[in-house]
């Protein structure tokens, strides 16, 4: 990088390599977050003459480092001097806690060390979190006593998606098997893809399932077909990543297969092997099986409805028509043609990757001293269809139903349509 600007900047060329006094070289971690804060602090000054006095917005998310510190990202909003509507990344300010009263003292700190006027603030834009759009105690509220022109605008679209991030998220919190299953998954696709050897070893096991699949005539070739997959890792702020994850694992349920057997097999690798064993148990479980086959038929409903939820151009009226839409589909899938349909889904794919079906009449035993505690005569059958099947489904249009009321959506209409 320095020898790629010293290329194209003469100034820069007369004080770096071979020019440098000192011999410096500019590249040790110290210097480089110095050139950095350099850089950031030229961006900002610039963002600042842009805005002169003129009035101003702030548009404020809350979210996570990898280091799992609190800190808020600042955009500023305005008209620059040809009447354009500009949105500027000013700012990440660590934040000690999210409390409305540190989050105010930071922003105001952060925007009069730069020379911003509070008197100018014309617009706040946050989520719907409480601490942020509380009338009273909000950072919105905090604000507008400093400056009663600062109006608050909820970023309805972000809320949207938001609320239905958490409703998947809180419904798979509620059912037991199904927080194991995300975590069994997790741990799966760690274990097979934990490296680039283990990555190609994929690929290779995709490509022979392949062959042997085109040899019997069981699927169809063209131009762009039966492509190589590789296994999707699920996110922690994006839920929908967890579709990715999930469906990938079916698509590639083969092949995973057959690698989770081969490091299980090698001697030579050491504890992986334990690893690689404890996965094969997950994935030769009809109980494994049957959670993937249904967060699948769930996800494939809500994703249409996520993905609306995320664009920038925001049809509310169509966002409130898939929301009811979304319930529809999963109060059918709850139903006994339902879950007669899923089940048969659910048996073929057993029947295609050889894993064993339970007696679903056989009673139901609870692993450990739970087993102490269940409901006399547990069928499996039951265990599956109530306990996890209709838990699952129940807990997710629960969430739905409360995060996308009627209440709400009557909001969001009146403010998006006024009469």
């Amino acid at each position: 990088m320095v020898e790629l600007l010293a290329e194209f900047n003469p100034d820069i060329a007369k004080c770096v390599l071979a020019n440098a006094p000192y011999g410096s070289k500019y590249t040790s971690p110290e210097i480089q977050k110095e050139i950095l804060s350099i850089f950031a602090s030229k961006i900002r000054n610039h963002i600042r003459e842009e805005i002169g006095d003129s009035k101003f917005s702030i548009l404020v998310d809350e979210t996570c480092d990898v280091a799992k510190r609190e800190q808020m990202a600042l955009v500023l909003r305005f008209a620059d001097k040809g009447g354009i509507l500009q949105e500027r990344f000013f700012d990440l300010i660590h934040v000690a806690n999210t409390r409305s009263l540190t989050l105010k003292d930071k922003l105001s700190f952060a925007l009069t060390n730069h020379g911003f006027d509070i008197q100018n603030l014309r617009g706040q834009g946050y989520d719907g979190a409480s601490n942020m759009r509380g009338d009273l105690n909000g950072l919105q509220a905090l604000f507008l006593q400093e400056c009663p022109y600062a109006y608050y605008v909820h970023c309805y679209a972000h809320c949207y998606a938001h609320r239905l991030q958490l409703a998947l998220v809180d419904a798979s919190k509620e059912v037991v098997s199904i927080s194991q299953f995300f975590q069994k998954l997790l741990y799966i696709i760690n274990t097979v893809d934990s490296s680039s050897k283990r990555h190609d070893q994929l690929h290779q096991a995709q490509l022979v399932e392949l062959e042997n699949a085109i040899a019997n005539a069981n699927i169809e070739t063209g131009q762009g077909a039966n492509q190589i997959h590789t296994l999707k890792r699920p996110g922690d702020t994006r839920w929908g990543s967890h579709f990715g994850s999930v469906y990938s694992l079916m698509k590639m349920f083969g092949a995973v297969f057959s690698v989770i057997q081969d490091i299980a097999a090698d001697r030579s690798i050491g504890s992986l092997r334990a690893d690689a064993d404890t996965c094969f148990g997950y994935l030769s479980s009809f109980e494994f099986i049957f959670n993937l086959c249904l967060m699948k038929e769930i996800f494939e409903i809500t994703e249409v409805l996520g993905q609306a939820l995320q664009k920038k151009s925001q049809d509310i009226v169509n966002a409130v028509r898939l929301v009811s839409s979304t319930k529809e589909c999963l109060q059918q899938l709850r139903s006994d043609d339902g879950y007669q349909e899923f089940i048969v889904t659910v048996v073929e794919f057993c029947t295609n990757h050889s894993i064993v079906i339970p007696d679903f009449e056989e009673a139901y035993i609870m692993r450990g001293g739970r087993a102490r505690h269940q409901p006399n005569q547990l069928t499996k059958e039951h265990y599956f269809r109530v306990e996890i099947f209709y838990a699952t489904l129940d807990t997710q249009l629960f969430e739905l139903n409360h995060r996308f009321n009627e209440k709400f959506l009557r909001r969001v209409l009146s403010v998006h349509f006024p009469v």
